[in-house]
């Protein structure tokens, strides 16, 4: 198998197919993250029984929320995935930085999440994996 030089390979785009997953994916990430903003870390009734003891799956989902948050895990993520995607594109990459982005956009990282979304619309005008 050869590959093809660099000025020779198309553009990085994801086909048909592919926009079939990726689509509901992009929307299940921001409909996921948008739910545990407005309806499990911002709503005081939840905080205060969350504080008080309640051990339930949307009090651990809050706290974990909260901590990936203070630590602006979701925003260093997507850059760095993001990065990545610019240099060496891929489907697969390009869907943890989208999906990383989202989160990073909907949890207060705006700079991060925004700059990562920029590098991955940047990723479209690379030229794709060096497969024939």
């Amino acid at each position: 198998m050869t590959t093809l030089p660099y000025s020779e390979r198309p553009l990085f785009r994801p086909g048909p197919r592919t926009l079939n997953w990726m689509i509901p994916l992009g929307m299940g990430a921001v409909g996921w993250a948008l739910y545990m903003r407005y309806m499990v870390v911002e709503p005081t009734l939840v905080s205060l029984a969350c504080e008080a003891g309640l051990e339930s799956s949307g009090c651990y989902g809050r706290a974990a929320v909260l901590a990936l948050s203070l630590w602006n895990v979701f925003g260093g993520v997507a850059l760095v995935v993001a990065l990545i995607q610019l240099l060496a594109p891929g489907l697969a990459t390009f869907s943890v930085g989208m999906v990383f982005a989202s989160f990073a956009l909907v949890f207060h990282n705006e700079v991060a999440g925004a700059l990562a979304a920029m590098m991955l619309i940047l990723s479209f005008a690379r030229p794709g994996p060096a497969t024939a």
